[in-house]
């Protein structure tokens, strides 16, 4: 269960995965050239999770993938995961290993990341004190709803971005007439650097949000007429704001509209929405895998490399942000 780098090391690296994203965690495991560790992982009958690692790791590096989503196919739910992770870590740290971090490319409930109304909990935060009051020693992220959410940590966070692999893919489809559109005033640093790095021109939506998961999109900042868009967010849930963003493009005369996203977490009825939005093509990472039956215009990218990059930097002490050239902040 070792890795060899070419480098004389006294530690292990060592990969494990819970029930969230296990095919994502065997692809990172085969660039890294190691086996996914064996670990048993299970739900009672009364709901509780139980864990157990089924070899040695004292004195390991622990790596542990799991983003903090849902899993159909395993019978999981978001909640599942998290409390999974949590168990994961306690383990780890009872069984002495030497570091143990959480790769979670999705973190849950980041968009509960301030109070928006009274008598509200800020339950990003509660998330980030609950890893490391289990024992993680450092936490590995991608594309968070909101940058500041690291600063709930006190621990290490590594945050990762998916837009060069976005950027590079929509760069080599050589859309003509291309415009980035962002869908409401927080994206539009993302989407300014999505336009700058595939040579686009930049459009705004203008968006209210009178409750939660309910999006009103009003009119386009920026010429759109007869050109190609591509909306550009973090995440996509219900599809219910990308496909009001969609629409609303496309009245504003936009000959084709495409999307981009990190997170596909699309619940509820987001396929049947998605599949109705006239949508060319909507691309997506692996950070959360796909339910079944899933409308033929999303294209999943794997984020598999960067984050076996970044675990690698990790275990050997090397720089993280160069895997970016220090743009690893954009979101």
């Amino acid at each position: 269960m070792s890795i060899s780098l070419g480098i004389e090391y006294d530690k292990r690296l060592m990969l494990f995965s819970g029930r969230a994203n296990r095919p994502l965690a065997h692809l990172i495991a085969d660039k890294l050239g190691v086996e996914l560790g064996p670990v048993t992982v299970k739900t009672f009958s009364n709901g509780e999770v139980y864990c157990r690692y089924e070899e040695n790791i004292r004195g390991a590096d622990v790596f542990i993938v799991q983003p903090l989503c849902g899993n159909e196919d395993e019978g999981i739910s978001p909640n599942d995961a998290l409390m999974e992770l949590l168990l994961l870590i306690d383990a780890a740290v009872g069984a002495s290993a030497h570091r143990v971090i959480a790769v979670c490319p999705w973190f849950g409930y980041s968009r509960q990341d301030k109070k928006s109304a009274p008598r509200e909990p800020i339950s990003a935060r509660v998330v980030a004190r609950m890893l490391e009051a289990a024992g993680a020693d450092r936490v590995v992220v991608m594309d968070l709803h909101a940058g500041q959410i690291q600063g709930f940590f006190a621990k290490p966070v590594d945050h990762m971005t998916a837009i060069d692999m976005l950027t590079r893919y929509f760069a080599d489809l050589d859309l003509p007439d291309l415009v980035v559109v962002a869908p409401d005033a927080g994206r539009v640093k993302l989407n300014k650097n999505f336009a700058s790095k595939v040579g686009a021109e930049l459009a705004i939506l203008d968006k209210e949000r009178p409750a939660q998961q309910v999006a009103e999109i009003g009119y386009v900042i920026g010429d759109v007429r007869d050109r190609t868009a591509v909306i550009v967010d973090d995440m996509i849930d219900t599809a219910g704001t990308l496909t009001a963003a969609g629409r609303t493009v496309l009245d504003a005369g936009a000959r084709r509209v495409l999307a981009a996203a990190t997170h596909p977490v699309l619940s509820g009825c987001a396929y049947e929405t998605l599949a109705a939005s006239g949508f060319e093509r909507i691309v997506v990472t692996d950070t959360i895998p796909l339910r079944p039956s899933a409308p033929d215009m999303i294209r999943v990218l794997s984020c598999s490399d960067m984050l076996t990059d970044t675990i690698r930097s990790i275990f050997t002490d090397s720089s993280v942000s160069a895997i970016f050239q220090g743009e690893n902040q954009l979101f």
